[in-house]
C-alpha cells in the first residue's frame, strides 16, 4: 500500500509542477512534464494537440506576455491502472486577466489526464479538460480595478 500511495504522491506532485509551470511561464520546464509524444485536448477538445513541441507552442503563444494567468487543480482522483501506467481526474480553477484586451476570465473545469513511468518518473501522456463553467468581463466595467503586482512585467499604464 505505501508504494501505491509514493506513486500517487509523485503523480500529484508532476501535475502540479505542471500547473506551476503554466503560470510561471516556464517552457523548458512545462516540456518536462510530457512524454514526447504527448496529446492534449483543452476545451472539449477545441484545442487538441499531439507532440511536446506543439503543446508548448500552444501554451506559450495562448499565455502571451499579455496573459497573467492562475490555473489550481484540486480534489485528484488517481488511478494506477499498471506499474508504469495511471490515470487522473482533476478540478480546475482558473482565473485569466489579459491585459491587452482589459478582459478578465474565470473558469472551472475537469482535467482529465493519462499518465506513464518512463524510466522511473511519471509523465503526463495526454490531457485535457471540459469545462463546467466560464465567465468573461470587461475590467474597465470596474473602474477601480487595476492590477497593482505581478511575477510578469506589466504594461505600461495610460
Amino acid at each position: 500500500m505505501t508504494h501505491h500511495l509514493e506513486e500517487i504522491e509523485a503523480i500529484k506532485r508532476l501535475k502540479y509542477k505542471y500547473l506551476r509551470c503554466v503560470d510561471s511561464k516556464m517552457w523548458d520546464e512545462l516540456a518536462e512534464c510530457f512524454i514526447p509524444d504527448a496529446t492534449t485536448s483543452f476545451s472539449s477538445g477545441e484545442y487538441s494537440y499531439q507532440g511536446v513541441d506543439a503543446i508548448i507552442n500552444f501554451l506559450r503563444e495562448g499565455l502571451n506576455p499579455n496573459m497573467l494567468s492562475m490555473h489550481h487543480g484540486h480534489h485528484p482522483e488517481i488511478e494506477l491502472t499498471s506499474d508504469t501506467t495511471a490515470t487522473g481526474t482533476w478540478a480546475l480553477e482558473d482565473y485569466v486577466i489579459m491585459t491587452d484586451l482589459n478582459m478578465s476570465l474565470h473558469g472551472a473545469a475537469f482535467y482529465h489526464d493519462e499518465y506513464v513511468k518512463v524510466n522511473g518518473e511519471w509523465k503526463i501522456k495526454s490531457t485535457g479538460y471540459d469545462r463546467v463553467f466560464e465567465e468573461i468581463w470587461n475590467r474597465g466595467d470596474i473602474p477601480s480595478l487595476k492590477v497593482t503586482k505581478s511575477m510578469h512585467a506589466l504594461p505600461n499604464p495610460e
